[in-house]
């Protein structure tokens, strides 16, 4: 059973002060109106760039993997826009965690609830495919506000944010698991609950199989969908929280149930989900999280990719 973390008074000491100081002024500045903080966010995000060398370069060479065939001045556009995003992200990080249920359905549009609605009328737990876009905190947010689940999510480093992480995404949705807990989200499943899950991130030799991803042959992804779909027998629903464009808000949309994933076998199931990511990130792709290594793990005696 994953132990959620609990406020402790040993995070007000001197050490957690510059933390502190960050949370604060997030939460004010996530007070400003909308516009503003979609004009401040896509600011802010162009001038990281110029300070965030090694994360461009991860980027571009993400986007070189996965799109050989785009051409260089549409991927460096897309560059631009994927950092302006970044930005966004952070302030939507915040908005996430302090902003009132109200002012969130203010700027969303949700479509695709009645895939859920289908689901639950089935009496089938939700295997919910959360992709890495960087509105990921805020899309988990309006997802709960109309469908409380339960979150899936590695501990943070610094107990600060971990507490803060937790309480934040339990503002609209029921609980978490940690990411290594799959008897935990198993149970959840079978007792009809909806489990939000990333399948799309590199989870190390161990945990993982190698599939292709996009122009990616073997890319390095999750048994975890394998066996949470095979035992837990859920609904698999993936779902797109996409940035409009110019600060018009957002919309949420809920793609139709895919759990006719082929389960013969651990990779085969592994390539089927991640064609699933595939198709959600083309929908927002400038939006995904492309700055990460997702391809930094390699099957024995491969040639490294960074």
């Amino acid at each position: 059973m994953t132990q959620l973390p609990q406020f402790r008074r040993a995070l007000l000491h001197p050490r957690y002060w510059p933390t502190w100081l960050g949370i604060a002024l997030l939460y004010l500045l996530v007070l400003l109106p909308y516009p503003v903080l979609y004009w401040l966010g896509c600011g802010l995000g162009r001038l990281s760039r110029r300070f965030l060398g090694r994360r461009v370069a991860i980027a571009r060479r993400n986007l070189q993997l996965c799109f050989p065939a785009m051409p260089e001045a549409e991927r460096e556009a897309m560059i631009k826009h994927n950092f302006e995003s970044v930005g966004m992200g952070l302030l939507e990080t915040g908005m996430a965690w302090f902003w009132p249920d109200w002012r969130i359905r203010k700027w969303f549009q949700v479509s695709g609830l009645e895939h859920i609605e289908k689901a639950h009328a089935e009496k089938k737990g939700v295997l919910l495919v959360g992709i890495h876009f960087l509105t990921l905190e805020l899309g988990a947010r309006i997802f709960g506000i109309y469908n409380p689940g339960i979150g899936v999510y590695r501990p943070h480093n610094n107990a600060l944010i971990d507490w803060l992480q937790t309480w934040g995404r339990m503002r609209s949705n029921k609980s978490m698991l940690d990411r290594k807990d799959l008897k935990g989200m198993i149970r959840a499943l079978k007792q009809g609950d909806i489990i939000w899950y990333a399948p799309d991130h590199d989870y190390g030799p161990r945990a993982s199989v190698f599939v292709p991803f996009f122009a990616v042959d073997e890319a390095a992804t999750t048994k975890g969908s394998y066996v949470l779909i095979r035992t837990g027998q859920p609904a698999v629903i993936p779902f797109v929280p996409r940035r409009l464009p110019h600060g018009r808000g957002y919309e949420m949309v809920i793609l139709p149930d895919v759990s006719d994933i082929p389960l013969n076998d651990e990779r085969e199931t592994a390539a089927r989900m991640n064609k699933v990511v595939e198709d959600a990130v083309l929908m927002a792709p400038e939006q995904y999280m492309w700055l990460h290594r997702r391809f930094k793990t390699r099957p024995q005696g491969a040639a490294k990719l960074y």
